[in-house]
């Protein structure tokens, strides 16, 4: 199956249990693979016969700036979610990372990975 990546996603909101994680919008990477078959979108050279990368892109950031999540496994979850909604997309491995949460980390983040029933 193909992919199509968005890569190091920056997205900036409220995620986290403590109290100055809920007061202070923090920084969010999200990276998303999706898996579709392409054979169409290359025939046709035709946006919609695509995974729109930029349109999707756009929906998970709105909704990591926007969800207020408490636990980085609910926003992946979240986000995985938004993907599979997209027509084309059979399966997603999704990761969410908060590069700012443990100071000797470079980022601490979960990946899940979650497929069309």
């Amino acid at each position: 199956m193909d992919k199509v990546i968005i890569s190091n996603l920056r997205a900036h909101g409220i995620i986290g249990i403590h109290r100055h994680e809920r007061e202070t919008p923090q920084n969010i990477l999200i990276n998303a693979t999706v898996y579709t078959d392409t054979n169409r979108a290359a025939q046709t050279d035709a946006i919609e016969d695509c995974v729109n990368y930029s349109t999707l892109a756009s929906k998970l950031k709105a909704h990591a700036e926007s969800a207020a999540r408490h636990t980085v496994e609910a926003l992946a979850n979240d986000l995985a979610e938004i993907c599979l909604q997209e027509q084309r997309v059979k399966k997603v491995i999704l990761r969410v990372e908060k590069p700012d949460a443990v100071p000797s980390a470079q980022s601490v983040g979960v990946e899940v990975e979650r497929a069309r029933k």
